[in-house]
């Protein structure tokens, strides 16, 4: 095992609500542009988690593919779509992004045993 995904976004998650607590109204605005973000609309919640994961891959954020990971097998998202995800991240991020493709898959197998 690379990284232990599910730890990590436990951490992040404990982490970041030490850092809101700082900056309320800022961060407030950040998780109310996310709540509305991914609500379904023309596209459906586990679509727009597996963007948010094709984006994370491209831009190399592990805290990204920690919870959009995470968010995307809680969708419903599949082995395979994600894969294909993977595909896309690599597409639009070039070779670095082959390094947290693999990445991102070991997070799904490792959200999707528990």
């Amino acid at each position: 095992m690379y990284k232990d995904w599910p730890k990590m976004a436990a951490e992040l998650t404990t982490l970041m609500g030490d850092t809101r607590k700082g900056i309320p109204e800022t961060w407030g605005g950040f998780s109310a542009m996310a709540k509305h973000s991914t609500a379904a609309g023309a596209l459906d919640p586990k679509t727009k988690e597996l963007i948010a994961t094709g984006i994370g891959i491209a831009v190399r954020c592990d805290g990204c593919i920690a919870f959009h990971v995470k968010a995307a097998i809680q969708q419903g998202a599949t082995r395979e779509e994600m894969l294909e995800t993977v595909g896309m991240g690599l597409y639009m991020g070039g070779g670095p992004s082959a390094v947290y493709g693999a990445m991102a898959m070991e997070a799904f197998d490792q959200f999707a045993a528990q």
